[in-house]
């Protein structure tokens, strides 16, 4: 049986890819309203992200350039909506 891997598909900037990446592998995730992204703080989750982008960088893109993308994408990111307004209890 022949096994294909199947691609991301190509965006235009690497911090595109890179927020691709970090959503592929759950390490953040869609305001459902305004669709900024918000930091899932999943340790485990940021490892796999970093596990992809070490094993499958875009073309032309350096592993070390990829996964250093990858970490700068995920430490601008919060784990709040900057749209949404803040809850008070």
């Amino acid at each position: 049986m022949l096994m294909t891997k199947e691609r991301r598909p190509v965006t235009r900037t690497l911090r595109g890819w890179a927020i691709s990446v970090l959503q592929e592998a759950g390490a953040v995730h869609e305001c459902e309203e305004h669709g900024w992204a918000k930091d899932r703080a999943d340790p485990h989750a940021r490892e796999r992200a970093v596990e992809l982008a070490r094993h499958d960088p875009p073309d032309g893109v350096s592993v070390g350039e990829a996964v250093a993308e990858v970490r700068e994408v995920l430490d601008s990111i919060g784990d709040t909506c900057p749209e949404c307004l803040p809850e008070f209890d």
